[in-house]
């Protein structure tokens, strides 16, 4: 067997080790999921039943988070309300990655006036005032929270495209791509086999950012009466509802408050993570 040459040295990638922060997000997620998977086997209580004798009473025995002001109990309604928190979002993110990947690939590769009529609906969108176009949208039109979802994804889509094609362009030019067209590979498996699984990393990151921004939109929405409907266990809805029993039991309020802003960092801790992993 003959030595290596002096000086060379082979390594092996070592996978960069999980932080402890970015652990115990993904821990916060996974009792998210669940509760959504599982919320009626797993809540203490039902989150229609009203109590209207008990009604905004402090954490007890009873009510570990207290009931709120009809009496319903709130750990089971924020338990609950982690399926609306997680499944508009889901589809705000998909949706959004769906359609803002194939304008992207197609305005960075193929340039021209595609590119150029792809950037114009850009940037107008960008001129648009999100917040404010969703709730003329959700109020004037109706439907409630999937209308608000869909108008999230419409809106998500404007910048998660230039970002796509910013990474394009940073690969049209490079020798694989030339290679590929030498080869008389196509365009369309240029652009989904070539090119799409080298920015994947970026996909993922802004996947994850999306998830979290169109988490606080809809509860956001959800507060001022435009999302879900009335009695709904939602997290936002929850917040709407439960704003004047502050005093008098502040877990009805902090706790749904606390399980969006927990849920929201902790997407973005794991989607950075992920990207720094997968982009390495």
């Amino acid at each position: 067997m003959s030595a290596p040459a002096i000086g060379e040295t082979r390594r092996r990638k070592q996978p960069l080790p999980v932080p402890v922060v970015v652990l115990f997000a993904a821990l916060i997620i996974a009792a998210v999921v669940i509760c959504a998977v599982l919320g009626e086997r797993i809540a203490p209580d039902s989150p229609f039943l009203q109590r209207l004798g008990v009604s905004d009473a402090p954490p007890s025995q009873d009510h570990i988070a207290g009931t709120d002001l009809l009496g319903r109990d709130v750990l089971s309604r924020v338990i609950y309300g982690a399926r609306t928190a997680l499944a508009g979002p889901v589809v705000v993110a998909a949706g959004a990655f769906a359609i803002s990947t194939l304008l992207g690939l197609l305005s960075g590769y193929l340039g021209g006036l595609v590119d150029s009529a792809i950037m114009r609906w850009v940037d107008f969108m960008f001129a648009l005032p999100g917040p404010l176009v969703a709730i003329v949208v959700v109020g004037v039109v109706g439907g409630g929270y999937w209308t608000a979802v869909l108008v999230l994804v419409v809106l998500f889509t404007a910048p998660d495209t230039r970002i796509m094609r910013s990474a394009v362009l940073e690969q049209r030019p490079l020798p694989y791509i030339d290679a590929a067209r030498t080869l008389g590979i196509s365009k369309t498996r240029i652009l989904f086999v070539h090119i799409l699984p080298n920015i994947a990393p970026i996909i993922l990151a802004y996947v994850v950012l999306d998830f979290a921004f169109a988490l606080v939109n809809l509860a956001g929405l959800s507060f001022l009466g435009l999302g879900v409907e009335p009695g709904t266990p939602d997290w936002g809805r929850m917040l709407f509802e439960n704003r004047t029993i502050l005093f008098s039991n502040p877990a009805a309020l902090l706790l749904p408050a606390g399980m969006i802003i927990l849920t929201a960092v902790s997407m973005n801790v794991v989607g950075d993570w992920l990207f720094e992993r997968f982009s390495k």
